[in-house]
């Protein structure tokens, strides 16, 4: 929301006398119904009148009961649900003047000049060419005698806003799209079922992906579950790939795997232009190696299904700042649409992403495949690159005489093996000699250290848990323990992958260093828990799955909730005092609340849910008194005869070293002593930082084993409105328009 907007300004009159249309277009995405329930649930809260507008374009044109006004109870059940429930539709009508004109003419009998469009960039483009001839089409049907001055008057601007939403992450100035992530979900799960089989029979599996002219599907599925290989439209093999590919499916096998995984996007091309099909690989394999190969094409399987907690999430925080934007928008403010910068949501102009999207598509026409990498932003770029050092590049023989040890700390969570992999492969290309310690700080201490070689963490991505095991145990009784097996092994950097105590064993270390030598070392700590509550880093390793499970066993409770009538189920989620997972479960599974440390509550928060009856999650250690149980044991009691209650506890159990290995005794140690050669390798809105260790104690609450500071509680208040908490949104947390052009460096000629 504008920062120029007066301090005056009462967040739930901004709408008043005002009425907003919502409505899906083009391919449906998971995640639109969230984008629609927040719209139509914060356009309500506002004072504005909102409809909902069936069918896309073409109920726009149809009128009539296409367009219906909307009301809170009806996006209730929705947010789980894949798809789009107002309907998308594909509209030639829409395309010709005409159509535009029963369209503005449809919106002005009713009232509304604000239309937020949920779609790709054809939609999109469609919406701001609607914007642009609307005073045009007014002038028309007054001549025509279909509306009259004062209509004509009262409707004379139409203010868009659009919500991007495709599976294919295709639109240049957001770093993620309604519907990618969970595509990528489908995608992973086939992948994950597909592994187990082709390593029995000792198969290769070609795995067609949707994105007809973006890879990105296929490019971070090749990342997550580590292929052989990937074909992307941005970037087409070089000549003589088929001799490439079949080497390097030949080096696989040779090194012990047992399965090779192909990954294709359905717009792959050679640089000519000409189409790479599954089917032609498969018979490249087939005839060359005489490998058992399956080719599996996903196709719409990948638009189906439940959306990710991160669509819903995404969705709803989109849908809440495009009524904002509409609401604040006046007649010579440009279309815009919503994107995702980071953990911001931020507005852009429509037209300016539209055309860098467009530019991607004509760079890859003309044989600019450099470019299109690049056009896609810096996130795909990066992506790219990371997936050819681990996938496509062979160890060195040369050798640094570096060693780097890594190991796991704390609770296990899904994606430290992933971790582990990446570090090693990433220390092996750099020339290092990389070492596993196995069972934390109490395995470096009694030396359960072992040599790691690029085969060794083959497999790894799929795996939950710590394949090198892990512990809670901090080094600070074992010193002495440690520093010997430092300099007995000769171990030079130190890679520590977990949660809180990770980034605690990481401090202690570094003070340890004024009596011990051997603690000279660089350090960098990964964060990897559920909890999300690591000092330095906005997201964690594992806490995006834990956010799924979570939501997903919310879905399933709310099924069971909505078949009984009046029926509350209290849900508590682990985190310990950091509010992370119940608050974005609350978001993700639409609870009417989330109680957190983070946010004191007394008997009056409490009493809210006599008017609800639904479901409500519950942190770990948000209140020393009003613990689970006692909630619980609280709605039984006074619940009787009013609804039931239920409890549900659900408790689910690189290159930064270069610049400090330039410092070396003359018995080939490691010395370095700096503040930062110990940092936390974070993720700041978009961008991986390194953090020293000993800066961030300053925003540690180490009692509560939290940071001071933390993103996400600004993202409460949406919660509670949609959950229909009477309270004000903080209308200054939001962006002003920004401009893609500024943000793409790239674009400078």
């Amino acid at each position: 929301m504008s920062k120029d907007l007066q301090p005056t300004v009462d967040p739930t009159k901004m709408g008043l006398g005002r009425s907003i249309a919502v409505l899906t277009s083009g391919g449906d995405a998971q995640g639109m119904n969230a984008a629609v329930r927040a719209t139509v649930r914060v356009g309500i809260y506002t004072g504005a009148k909102v409809y909902f507008v069936h069918e896309g374009y073409q109920g726009l044109v149809d009128g009539g009961e296409n367009i219906c006004l909307a009301t809170w109870e009806s996006v209730s059940m929705m947010l789980q649900l894949g798809g789009t429930v107002i309907g998308s539709a594909r509209c030639k009508d829409f395309r010709t003047r005409e159509g535009r004109m029963k369209a503005a003419c449809n919106l002005v009998k009713l009232g509304i000049t604000n239309l937020c469009v949920i779609g790709g960039d054809g939609s999109l483009t469609g919406a701001n060419e609607f914007r642009t001839e609307w005073s045009g089409l007014l002038v028309d049907l007054v001549r025509a005698g279909k509306i009259t001055e004062e209509e004509a008057k009262k409707s004379s601007h139409l203010n868009i806003v659009g919500i991007v939403g495709s599976i294919d992450n295709d639109f240049c100035g957001t770093d993620m799209t309604i519907g990618t992530d969970s595509a990528l979900h489908r995608i992973i799960e086939v992948v994950d079922a597909i592994t187990t089989t082709a390593q029995s029979h000792q198969r290769t599996f070609i795995l067609e992906v949707m994105g007809r002219h973006c890879g990105y599907l296929a490019l971070v599925t090749a990342l997550a579950c580590g292929a052989d290989w990937v074909f992307i439209p941005e970037m087409p093999p070089d000549d003589g790939w088929e001799n490439h590919l079949c080497r390097r499916l030949s080096d696989q096998r040779a090194r012990g795997s047992r399965l090779n995984v192909i990954i294709v996007a359905e717009g792959a091309m050679c640089k000519d232009g000409k189409p790479i099909t599954s089917d032609q690989i498969k018979k490249l394999v087939t005839d060359r190696l005489g490998f058992d190969t399956r080719t599996t094409v996903l196709g719409h399987v990948q638009r189906g299904g439940t959306p990710s907690a991160f669509d819903r999430i995404l969705g709803s925080r989109m849908g809440v700042e495009a009524v904002m934007a509409l609401l604040e928008a006046t007649p010579d403010t440009p279309a815009c649409v919503v994107t995702l910068s980071g953990n911001h949501a931020i507005r852009l102009p429509l037209m300016e992403c539209v055309q860098v999207t467009k530019e991607v598509t004509a760079a890859m026409a003309q044989g600019r495949f450099d470019d299109a990498i690049k056009l896609r932003g810096k996130s795909f770029e990066n992506n790219w690159n990371t997936y050819k050092l681990l996938a496509h590049i062979n160890p060195p023989d040369a050798k640094s005489n570096i060693n780097v040890a890594i190991m796991n700390i704390g609770a296990p969570c899904a994606g430290m093996n992933s971790a582990v992999r990446a570090a090693v492969r990433m220390g092996i290309i750099q020339g290092h000699s990389m070492l596993a310690v196995h069972e934390g700080f109490d395995g470096l201490a009694q030396g359960q250290i072992e040599p790691l070689t690029w085969t060794s963490v083959s497999g790894w991505t799929g795996k939950g848990g710590s394949m090198l095991g892990t512990k809670r145990t901090l080094p600070g009784k074992r010193l002495e323990e440690i520093s010997q097996n430092i300099a007995k092994f000769n171990i030079h950097a130190l890679v520590i992958i977990g949660g809180f105590e990770a980034y605690v064993g990481g401090l202690e270390l570094v003070q340890a260093r004024e009596k011990y030598e051997e603690m000279c070392i660089p350090i960098v700590v990964i964060p990897a828990t559920v909890s999300n509550n690591v000092p330095g880093s906005d997201f964690s390793i594992g806490a995006d799955t834990a956010l799924n499970t979570i939501t997903s066993t919310c879905d399933r409770i709310k099924q069971s909730a909505a078949g009984t009538k009046r029926r509350v189920f209290i849900v508590e989620t682990m985190g310990g005092y950091c509010g992370y997972l119940a608050t974005m479960a609350g978001l993700a599974a639409g609870a009417d609340a989330a109680y957190i440390f983070e946010e004191k509550f007394d008997i009056k928060d409490l009493e809210y849910l006599w008017l609800q009856n639904k479901t409500r999650i519950h942190c770990l250690n948000c209140n020393s008194n009003y613990t689970t149980d006692f909630i619980f044991n609280l709605y039984s009691e006074e619940g009787k005869g009013i609804f039931d209650c239920r409890e549900m506890s659900k408790r689910t159990h690189n290159n930064w070293f270069a610049p400090h290995f330039s410092a070396i005794y003359s018995n080939c140690r490691i010395f370095a002593n700096t503040a930062d050669s110990a940092c936390v390798l974070g993720m700041r809105k978009r961008a991986l930082t390194f953090q020293p260790l000993a800066e961030l104690k300053e925003d540690t609450d180490f009692e509560h084993r939290i940071p001071k500071t933390q993103w996400w509680l600004k993202i409460r208040p949406i919660m509670k409105i949609l959950a229909k908490y009477d309270i004000k949104l903080d209308t200054f947390e939001h962006a002003d328009m920004e401009h893609v052009i500024k943000k793409k460096s790239f674009l400078g000629k």
